[in-house]
């Protein structure tokens, strides 16, 4: 089926929360989704509900509030077993256009090694689970895993067999980012020549980032016939990621006359969908990431500079407004009313739900001014980054002190406050002073961590610059079961403030505070997504399942 349509699959809430430190609450997920709507995505894949009750019960939510009539399709993932296929089905039943995704691996190495089967029994089991699946619902996609390295032949032969049970969108994953370009659009192309009845289905691209080729990859399968990408925004995803969104629409819509396709995608979402997605996830974008990067319109150069004066198209391909960008920064500062900073906030694609968010942040802005003599975009961007980070506090971080210098040991003191209003005063020495301030916490918070990152990021220009903190740890307790449930372990924190100790300190109890509120939120947000009624016909999980994932 060839078209001048390139259907935009999104997996960030699939396939990119699957990198660890990815995980997001249920109410994160939501807002990513209603956020991937604006966007103009054709089709979210909005999780994979056999995994876990609460991934059915984001699954469902999402269908529920985003799966209306004129939104995307809602997907779900699912092995090729009935148990899976059931769960995905029940999951996006409230959505006006739903989609069954469900995959079997076709390449020697795996079927031998992973499934200890034979090609004959996966090609029966692709036919019947295809057949099942297209029982419930009329659209299906299959995805033959680690394509990329399948045999060619057989390969062909599979898809001719789900194509005949029915399989509407036929997707080839370059699962391990093994292939190049011109073998990816080559494998595209003997597709379409040798499997009958391709011309009533969509083939699409999913490819890995292992040798930094997935955009290339994707681009090459829409020139060789594909017409849906799957992708995930800022490139999020297993190993080294998946194609970044906004790289592959940004592509297709610069060189439109080379690719002669479009997307349906409003380009000038796109860096507020790249900033939201690093604020749940804690992890920032890198200054030369294309598109949303902090440089990608930046100039330095003196040459370059001259023609960007004199010409933005002599060193810009592309306009900054186009992808969401103002073209020039509004420097605000403490005289700046609420209505301007309004105003501002608007213009960086954030939107506060209520009046108690927005004075929130305006309150921040104004503590920022009285440290700092000139907020510009980047500052206040980096203020609605840690508003989103922020979680409800088991511990409040009140007060940080730090003595260090040449010749001393580095001594913390912190005082935190608990939910019940009580106050733990602590103090301890370190081999530096951010390690001085994260024991005292410790010591009051006891439980168990190891920091697996840290970094340090200067927001602005100057010696009164905002200092951004990032951190990773790892739940030492519950890192035993990270083997079933990956990731349920890490927590990510952010921290941001002129003084470089005390955002190191925010950003260490912001991960806390979600380790501490992980466990009871997760039963509370799947209670609440079956307020209607929930019962194990229904979704294919037993109730004390709750539990067990939640401890």
């Amino acid at each position: 089926m060839q078209d001048s349509h390139v259907r935009i699959f999104d997996t960030t809430l699939r396939d990119g929360e699957q990198a660890p430190g990815c995980t997001m609450s249920l109410e994160e997920k939501l807002e990513i989704a209603r956020q991937l709507q604006r966007l103009g995505v054709d089709i979210i894949e909005s999780g994979f509900p056999a995994a876990s009750p609460g991934d059915w019960a984001a699954v469902h939510q999402i269908a529920k509030e985003v799966g209306t009539a004129d939104g995307p399709v809602i997907c779900a993932l699912a092995r090729a077993n009935r148990d899976d296929i059931d769960k995905a089905w029940t999951a996006i039943q409230p959505a006006v256009k739903k989609r069954i995704h469900t995959f079997l691996s076709s390449s020697d190495i795996h079927i031998e090694y992973q499934f200890k089967s034979t090609r004959e029994k996966m090609l029966e089991r692709a036919r019947e689970m295809v057949r099942y699946a297209r029982s419930l619902c009329d659209d299906i996609e299959f995805s033959p895993m680690d394509a990329s390295r399948s045999d060619s032949a057989f390969l062909h032969q599979m898809l001719t067999a789900v194509v005949a049970e029915g399989a509407t969108t036929l997707n080839i994953p370059d699962t391990v980012g093994f292939t190049t370009p011109d073998e990816y659009a080559e494998m595209i192309r003997g597709i379409l020549a040798n499997v009958p009845g391709i011309e009533n289905c969509i083939i699409s691209t999913h490819c890995h980032d292992d040798l930094g080729m997935a955009v290339a990859n994707s681009l090459a399968g829409v020139r060789a016939g594909a017409r849906q990408v799957e992708c995930t925004i800022n490139g999020i995803g297993e190993r080294a990621g998946n194609a970044s969104l906004e790289e592959v629409v940004m592509a297709l819509h610069t060189r439109n006359a080379y690719y002669g396709v479009s997307t349906n995608v409003r380009t000038t979402e796109l860096t507020r969908s790249s900033r939201l997605l690093s604020s749940f996830i804690g992890i920032p974008v890198p200054p030369n990431k294309a598109i949303v990067g902090g440089n990608a319109f930046a100039h330095e150069s003196g040459i370059h500079q001259d023609g960007v004066l004199k010409n933005r198209m002599t060193y810009e391909i592309m306009s900054a407004e186009t992808v969401g960008l103002e073209g020039n920064m509004l420097v605000l500062g403490k005289h700046s009313g609420r209505h301007a900073f309004r105003m501002k906030l608007v213009s960086l694609g954030y939107e506060p739900e209520n009046e108690d968010e927005f004075q929130k942040v305006f309150e921040r802005f104004k503590e920022l001014c009285d440290r700092k003599k000139k907020i510009d975009d980047r500052d206040i961007e980096a203020l609605i980054t840690g508003e989103h980070q922020r979680v409800e506090e088991v511990y409040k971080l009140e007060h940080v002190q730090v003595i260090t210098g040449t010749s001393l040991t580095p001594v913390a003191t912190v005082r935190l406050v608990d939910q019940q209003g009580h106050q733990h005063l602590a103090a301890a020495h370190g081999t530096g002073p951010v390690d001085a301030i994260y024991k005292a916490i410790d010591s009051v918070v006891k439980r168990p961590v190891e920091l697996l990152e840290f970094s340090i990021n200067s927001v602005t220009e100057g010696i009164d610059a905002v200092a951004e903190v990032s951190v990773r740890i790892r739940d030492t307790i519950a890192a035993q079961q990270a083997a079933a449930h990956p990731g349920i372990d890490l927590f990510n924190g952010y921290g941001v403030h002129t003084d470089t100790m005390v955002a190191a300190a925010e950003a260490y109890m912001g991960a806390l505070n979600k380790l501490l509120q992980d466990r009871g939120r997760r039963i509370n947000d799947e209670k609440s997504a079956y307020a209607d009624g929930y019962d194990q016909a229904k979704t294919g999980y037993a109730v004390d399942s709750f539990a067990n994932t939640s401890k």
